[in-house]
């Protein structure tokens, strides 16, 4: 009986697989050429020329500083479930954790009061006491970016250092 229930699963999972392995060739058969000239010219390594916006850069740079976070937040979060980890360590990561997550509140807040302002889309990255802003814009007037920067600086009881770079 139980040989016979040992070939019953062995056929099962010949028929499975084989069932799968025919729906994907027929699958592969079906699609149509231009998927497939493109996924050719991907494995070729072939350039395309791509066309970036002003917005596009934006959102490169909230991403890169967005992994860079995640990366730091990961870390912080295993130092907290390390048993080894001492409670100094432990609470040295949580205040960190917290601060970032404070920072990264403070710079969307920023991003948000010079979209009302000032009508500009923008990136903002804090550092400590520095603030470095990015603005979306083809004008790159010193008015406009004093005026930002007054509007930055409101929101801090203390001196930052802030720089407004103008992208193009």
């Amino acid at each position: 009986m139980e040989v016979l229930t040992l070939i019953n699963k062995q056929n099962l999972w010949f028929l499975t697989l084989f069932s799968l392995i025919l729906v994907l060739s027929i699958y592969y058969l079906t699609m149509p050429d231009e998927v497939l000239k493109t996924v050719k010219t991907q494995d070729n390594n072939t350039k395309e020329t791509v066309n970036i916006e002003e917005s596009d850069a934006l959102t490169a740079l909230r991403v890169e500083a967005d992994e860079e976070t995640l990366k730091e937040m990961n870390n912080l979060q295993e130092v907290l479930l390390n048993e080894s980890a001492t409670v100094d360590e432990k609470n040295d990561a949580y205040e960190t954790l917290k601060d970032l997550n404070q920072t990264k509140g403070k710079e969307e807040t920023i991003e948000k009061s010079i979209l009302e302002k000032h009508k500009l889309k923008s990136f903002v990255k804090i550092k400590q006491d520095q603030i470095q802003i990015v603005i979306s814009n083809k004008e790159h007037d010193e008015k406009l970016a004093n005026n930002i920067i007054r509007t930055v600086q409101s929101n801090f009881d203390t001196q930052m250092y802030i720089t407004v770079k103008f992208q193009s």
